[in-house]
């Protein structure tokens, strides 16, 4: 029955586009248009939900009193809000191939950051007063609000209450008024979490109520529960998942193992970071006659894991584990992440592993696919593979480990002389005490150990996702469409501005160039992060698009499935392609599925990156507060009118050195040369120079941070000179 109803929505709400597409349409109201279809009024409901269904999904819009039309006709446009701490903002067009929108601070209504509205365009892009020449619109319509509840910290004036949201792009502060919870009264300085009341006047300010007292900013563990119920990431199991989980055996039983290919006495190893406590990959390679067999073994969590359980659809729910300074919210309970899942060294786990065999020009020859069992016989961690790869073989692992660079550094050549883009960007880990106080920052490079395993990874996702493509497999992949190329000659002009000369970058051997002539230089993280933004963004779906930036036709995620949800559908996938009877989700199913992991991922992507930042404020903020900053080197990244801003490669964190803290000489800025100048001592500061610096000022409601220059010292005589005066 349900889907007889499903197929008659579908139905009426063909009808109904057809209605509003015809030429002589005029706009109807929701009565108009139900008795233009001859639906009579105890059908109009039906009517009612068709339209608003429609309209959520962007393909009809509202208008004045209530009357629907084509939003294009109306020069309406649905997207998602991005909005910039200065208050203005750009909608995204969920139209394929049209241009985003510029929305200016007092265009955007009562509309926040990261809500779907729907626009109207009110300026042409050659009127068009963005920094960019853009069309320009104003919000007319909020379709779904981004956020229910908003964690912030409260604040007093004399007259009344605020929050001030921990999201700098949150741009309105929060009235509130404070009672008591939990037999404590909040205080001035305390992290609240805030419920949104219904926010109908732009001319006022939204109001909410605290729902939860998380405690004084600066008390232990209060910063990442604020990133915990800013993100809504979920932290207990259900007691349903607790109980399932209960009965599974903690070893592998001689009845799991049963029909499985043995690998038990192949020499296989994972290769992880030192502080991990996963392990879902593992490898063997061999040398043989004409090439060489790799064998990728990956934890195989659909053994344990069933289609439906409670199990299944909190892992679903999830979507993928959340990494933050001083703990993981994992997709699954411990007791498979960390147990009989996780690939420890010297016990039998379940694995579904991919064999490949490559020649000796790195073209794969032959794949082959199997349910197995295996015994890791060492856990290296990223800082062993490498000692040991840096180091003459001296052992069976040592030997193995070198046979498998050969083999991974030649994969990686071909990679690359095929078109794959080197997007990687190093990443600084927060080590933390005990209370979570960030003590010291470790660089984590993309050594050899690194890429050794990448290469394994992204050969075996890409032999997965070739033959799902090919056995016509329902399946999710990891899609990573072209980028529009009005948005890489933004990107182009941004390039140009840092005075690189580049061509045209809609070519991909131009990217590569690009990429290959900032290789090490100190515009090297900021191009890339403002490449990355110009470049579409990697998501899950049903159809194998393929991956631009790895230039690869098949791809998928199949090599993660204890954090990854994405992961585990393809096990599924992969063990199911041989049967008679699938009972692999539709494709429908599978579509929507893929849609909430991607939302999942860049939540959990975004909630990590903040957690991050939030502990770099604070490692600066404590030494403000112990008045003995640390010098750290520094790298002029770009020259403002208003200072330089640099970044701390040690750390990778971004900050100003205002013009006015240049307190030895009276400095001049050149536009054209990007470059300060004092005037008496000839000093020049220009993007690309290194400097000492030490932390100023920061701003934890703005997440900023100044720097000044260590070794600067004030000129005397200029300061003479001003007395006389």
């Amino acid at each position: 029955m349900a889907g007889k109803t499903k197929t008659a929505d579908h139905d009426l709400r063909a009808e109904i586009l057809r209605l509003i597409q015809e030429p002589k349409y005029r706009p109807l109201d929701k009565i108009e248009i139900a008795d233009a279809l001859g639906y009579g009024a105890a059908r109009r409901n039906e009517v009612r939900r068709a339209l608003r269904d429609l309209e959520h999904a962007g393909e009809i819009a509202r208008i004045r009193k209530n009357r629907y039309v084509l939003p294009d006709a109306a020069d309406l446009v649905t997207g998602t809000l991005s909005v910039h701490e200065a208050g203005y903002a750009f909608l995204t067009n969920e139209k394929a191939g049209q241009s985003d929108l510029f929305i200016a601070a007092e265009n955007t209504g009562t509309a926040m950051h990261g809500d779907r509205v729907v626009a109207r365009i009110i300026r042409g892009a050659e009127f068009s007063r963005a920094p960019k020449p853009r069309a320009e619109g104003r919000v007319i319509r909020i379709l779904t609000r981004a956020n229910e509840t908003i964690v912030g910290t409260l604040q007093q004036t004399r007259n009344f209450f605020y929050v001030v949201p921990d999201d700098p792009r949150l741009v309105h502060n929060i009235y509130v008024q404070p009672s008591s919870m939990n037999g404590r009264q909040p205080r001035i300085g305390d992290k609240v979490v805030v419920r949104l009341e219904a926010w109908e006047s732009r001319h006022v300010n939204p109001e909410g109520k605290i729902i939860e007292l998380l405690g004084p900013r600066t008390a232990p563990g209060v910063d990442i529960l604020s990133i915990i119920r800013k993100y809504h990431l979920p932290v207990e199991f259900p007691r349903a998942v607790l109980e399932e989980t209960s009965a599974i055996p903690e070893t592998v039983t001689a009845d799991a193992i049963d029909g499985r290919e043995d690998l038990r006495r192949q020499f296989i190893v994972t290769i992880d970071p030192d502080d991990a406590r996963d392990f879902d990959d593992a490898i063997h390679v061999e040398e043989i006659k004409g090439g060489w067999q790799l064998g990728v073994h990956i934890a195989d969590v659909s053994a344990y894991v069933r289609p439906g359980s409670a199990l299944d659809r909190e892992a679903q729910r999830r979507g993928n584990s959340v990494y933050l300074p001083d703990r993981v919210i994992p997709m699954l309970p411990e007791r498979l992440s960390n147990g009989v899942c996780s690939l420890n060294p010297h016990v039998d786990r379940l694995t579904h592993s991919v064999f490949l065999q490559f020649d000796r020009n790195g073209r794969m020859r032959q794949s082959r696919f199997a349910r197995t069992v295996i015994r890791s016989a060492h856990r290296l961690t990223y800082k062993k593979a490498f000692a040991i790869l840096k180091n003459p073989a001296r052992d069976e692992l040592g030997d193995r480990l070198h046979t498998a660079w050969k083999l991974a550094a030649l994969l990686r050549k071909k990679r690359f002389e095929h078109g794959s883009l080197d997007l990687d960007m190093p990443e600084v880990k927060v080590i933390v005490d005990k209370k979570g106080n960030p003590i010291r920052f470790e660089r984590v490079e993309n050594d050899e150990s690194h890429q050794l395993i990448e290469e394994f990874m992204l050969a075996a996702n890409e032999a997965v996702a070739r033959e799902l493509k090919n056995r016509g497999v329902p399946a999710i992949y990891r899609v990573h469409e072209n980028p529009d190329p009005e948005r890489l000659g933004e990107f182009r002009e941004f390039v140009l501005a840092h005075g690189i000369r580049v061509g045209d970058l809609t070519h991909r051997a131009e990217l590569q160039k690009l990429l290959a002539s900032i290789a090490g230089t100190a515009e090297e993280h900021p191009l890339k992060i403002a490449l990355l933004k110009s470049l579409k963004r990697a998501r899950y779906g049903t159809t194998p698009l393929g991956h631009y930036g790895l230039a690869k036709a098949n791809y998928t995620h199949f090599t993660s499935p204890i954090r990854r949800y994405a992961d585990l559908g393809v096990h599924r996938a992969l063990a199911e392609r041989d049967l008679a009877r699938r009972t692999s989700p539709a494709v429908p199913q599978l579509s929507a599925i893929a849609d909430h992991i991607s939302v999942t991922e860049r939540n959990a992507a975004e909630a990590e990156i903040d957690a991050v930042k939030m502990k770099k404020l604070e490692f600066f903020e404590s030494q403000l507060e112990a008045r003995n900053p640390q010098v750290f080197d520094a790298v002029v990244i770009d020259v403002r009118n208003y200072g330089l801003l640099v970044e701390l490669p040690e750390i990778l964190l971004t900050g100003l050195i205002h013009v006015s803290t240049l307190a030895d000489d009276f400095y001049v800025f050149s536009p054209a040369q990007r470059r300060f100048t004092g005037r008496q001592r000839r000093r020049s500061f220009a993007v690309g120079d290194k400097l000492r610096a030490h932390v100023a000022r920061v701003d934890q409601f703005k997440r900023q941070i100044d720097f000044a220059i260590a070794d600067l010292r004030p000129d005397q005589n200029r300061t003479h000179r001003r007395r006389r005066k």
